[in-house]
């Protein structure tokens, strides 16, 4: 047995405000809340969990936080567009975004901000 290998991980997000953060991953998003129980959301994507916790350190990271592993980047993005989403645009040295996206060999993304200020992407990996 790997000490960690066999131990799922959990990606924990910080809130300032939990509730606009709660209503923001649901209603926006349309995450489902699998606990809420505690002080603290865990919501379920795609097979796997995520954490929301309170803090007011939330939205000071200035990288991506979490990404969606998704099928169909564009499809993503004009859903979530529909849902009041701006993803971010982004040109520095090894990153240039035209329309929202980035591409890369064998790769497309886009990145936006969560209701706390958190940096999250959606990531499509293509084929082959």
């Amino acid at each position: 047995m790997d000490m960690l290998g066999d131990a799922p991980l959990v990606a924990i997000i910080p809130a300032a405000d939990i509730a606009r953060a709660k209503s923001y991953y649901t209603d926006t998003l349309g995450l489902k809340i699998s606990d809420d129980s505690g002080p603290d959301l865990t919501f379920e994507c795609g097979g796997t969990e995520f954490g929301i916790y309170e803090t007011p350190s939330a939205g000071q990271a200035a990288h991506t936080l979490a990404s969606f592993k998704v099928d169909d980047l564009d499809a993503a993005m004009t859903a979530l567009r529909g849902r009041g989403v701006t993803f971010e645009e982004y040109d520095m040295p090894g990153l240039k975004t035209v329309n929202g996206v980035a591409e890369a060999e064998g790769m497309r993304a886009a990145w936006f901000k969560d209701s706390e200020g958190n940096i999250l992407c959606l990531n499509e990996r293509s084929s082959g």
